[in-house]
Formats: C-alpha cells, structure tokens, sequence
C-alpha cells in the first residue's frame, strides 16, 4: 500500500520487525497507524533469525503464523576438532525462521489489520511536531521510531549517541542442507571466532553466521557484500564438516559489530524508540529479534505513557545485552582458558545438560503479553 498519508493517529518509522509489529499490536489497540518505510519493497538480504520463547509468546499472541523449524536442542562444538562439548534441550519453544518469511507475514497483518503502509518514504528529519519526506511536511503527534541505530528517529531523540567497533565482524550467508541435518542451532566455538549454524524452511538451508575478532573495522551495513574466501579463510582451522559448509558458500554478506549500548533516552517530543533504535543488540544470544517483538507489543499498551514503557524495558534490555556481551567472550576463548572451559562444559553435559540453559529462565520465560 502506498500514496499520500491519511490522518493518523500514530506514525511507525521503519517496516522491520519492531515496526510491523508494532503497527499491528497498535492497530488491535484501536490506533490508527502509518507505516512509514525508506525502501521501495520489503526485500530482506537473506538470513535466519531464531525466535525464543518469549518472542514466540508475542507472535502467538497477535495470531502471527510463520514458517519455522522448531530447534530440538542448543550445541556447542569446539570448532577446530569438532567435538561435541554440550547439547542442550531448548527451554522452551524455539523457532527458527527466515527473516524475510517473518517480514512478509507481519506485513500482510499489519496490511489486514488496517495499518496505512507507505514504502519508498524516506524520512529526512524529524521536527517537534512534523516529519519531513523531501518537499512533504507531515504534521504528527505520536512517532513510534525503530529505523535502527542509524535512523532518523535516534538521531532526533539521542543525537549525539554514539557506538563503537567491537573489534569484531559477522558474516551471513545461506547453503543447501546436507540430507538429515540435525534439527538444532549449532554453535562451533573457537579462538577468536565462532559459527552458528541452523536449519530454515522445513530444514532444506542453513543458515549461517560467523563471527571473528580483528582489528580492521568494517562497515556497519547487511548489504555489504564480502567474497566467499574470506569467510572460509577465517575459518580454515575449523572441522572437515564446517569446512565442507563453507565450500559451498557462493554469496555472503559481511558487517561490522557495533556496540551502541542502551540508549542514554528512549522519548523526546513524542517520538518513542523501540527495537534496534533504542538498544542495538550483538548477536550472541539470539535475542535482537525477540527484544524487539517484546518492544512493539508493549509500546502499544504504553503508548500514552512513555516513561511507563521505558521504566518497564529498561532494565531487562541492559541485562540482556550483558549476558550477550559474557557470551561474546566465552565463545572466543584460547588456551589454557578454553581447554578449562570445554572441560567443564562436558562435564555438565554428562550430569546436567540442561542446567546451562536454565541459567536463562528469566530471559525466556518472560511473558510480555500477560496482564
């Protein structure tokens, strides 16, 4: 749907996962709402997104149905040798589904809900009370802001906030399933890097992720294209299995990680930030998709009280973005430290499997829908 801007009585900046749904919980909340979105089409660079419980709870709730595989179990592999270290029961329900799939289902509900969705409406600025699309002036009361770290909706509300390389980059990219992959997000750990590995879209892909430490920074931008090589090098002391992955690799994209933090301020002169806009999350605990699905259901119930909803995410936005940071470091270990480490994690495997990822009730059991 596109064209002028009908009155409304709330504007969404951004159709990404925080947007869309917000546009449909504010929709079932009786607002009426505008979707304002800079690209032309909702296309998504391929790439998988895992779906935890408590983000899980958010879509069932607004009867948002997506194609996924559900995870049977959480493990960690040591990379170079690819000796199991730990597998672990998913607490939960967890799905594993491609971004785009998701997209598209959150934008037929919110196109069915009643939402306005204009595309190819690129925000110059935000004023006080007006949004500015080139020579277009919108007047505007309500802007709910998740265009991302770098959107104009932060750079109103926060300005002069700013991230900071990490020291790291990630690579995405997608191959053919081998026949009878394991239902179950992989993590092959190393020195100073790591892969995620896991099945999408009835288990015929893979979806891959790769991380490594380095001291070059890239940029910070999905559509960068990096050649297949570089991935495979980074990885080139890695298992016979991971290597035969890679081989297949033919398209990958390549960023830099950033760490913007939680934003200092989340509201000014009522443009709320939700989602990657008010905290930018690492992918390291698979939860940057969850958070902002938590973020938009609940914008919508606090809408007319932003503080309320800030008080409310706050806290639990900062504890998860440490606990990704923490996985970070553990992922990347070396040496003595990593050797401990593996000790340790097989040791639990064989008399608590579960208990590590029991460590993470409070992130997953979490139910924003509730009261």
């Amino acid at each position: 749907m596109s064209g002028s801007i009908a009155t409304t009585d709330v504007h969404v900046l951004g159709a990404g996962i925080a947007g869309l749904t917000a546009a449909v919980a504010l929709r079932r909340a009786g607002r009426e709402v505008t979707v304002l979105e800079r690209a032309p089409a909702l296309a998504e660079v391929g790439a998988g997104i895992q779906i935890a419980p408590n983000g899980a709870r958010i879509l069932d709730a607004l009867d948002i149905t997506v194609d996924h595989v559900v995870s049977e179990a959480i493990h960690l592999i040591d990379g170079p040798t690819g000796r199991s270290l730990i597998r672990m029961r998913p607490p939960g329900d967890f799905r594993m589904c491609h971004r785009a799939d998701l997209i598209a289902a959150l934008r037929d509900a919110a196109i069915g809900a009643g939402a306005d969705l204009r595309l190819d409406a690129t925000v110059e600025r935000i004023t006080p009370d007006s949004i500015v699309l080139g020579s277009e002036r919108v007047p505007r009361e309500r802007l709910i802001g998740s265009d991302g770290a770098r959107g104009a909706a932060r750079a109103f509300v926060a300005p002069k906030y700013e991230g900071r390389f990490t020291g790291q980059v990630a690579w995405r990219a997608m191959v053919p399933a081998p026949p009878d992959w394991p239902r179950e997000a992989q993590i092959h750990v190393g020195p100073g890097r790591h892969l995620v590995v896991y099945p999408l879209r009835g288990g015929t892909v893979l979806n891959l992720v790769g991380v490594e430490e380095r001291t070059e920074w890239a940029a910070e931008d999905w559509s960068q294209e990096d050649d297949p090589a570089n991935l495979r090098t980074a990885f080139a002391g890695y298992s016979d299995g991971i290597r035969s992955l890679l081989a297949a690799v033919d398209s990958v994209h390549l960023w830099g990680l950033m760490d913007h933090g939680v934003t200092e301020a989340w509201t000014r002169d009522g443009v709320t930030l939700i989602g990657d806009a008010a905290h930018p999350t690492l992918p390291f605990l698979a939860q940057g998709a969850n958070l902002a699905l938590e973020d938009a259901f609940l914008i919508a119930r606090h809408l007319d009280d932003p503080a309320a909803y800030e008080a409310l995410r706050r806290p639990r936005v900062t504890r998860a973005l440490a606990a990704a940071a923490d996985n970070a470091r553990n992922y990347h270990l070396r040496g003595a430290r990593a050797r401990a480490a593996h000790v340790a994690l097989r040791m639990a495997a064989r008399v608590a499997p579960d208990a590590m990822a029991a460590r993470y009730r409070w992130l997953y059991e979490y139910d924003a829908t509730a009261g």
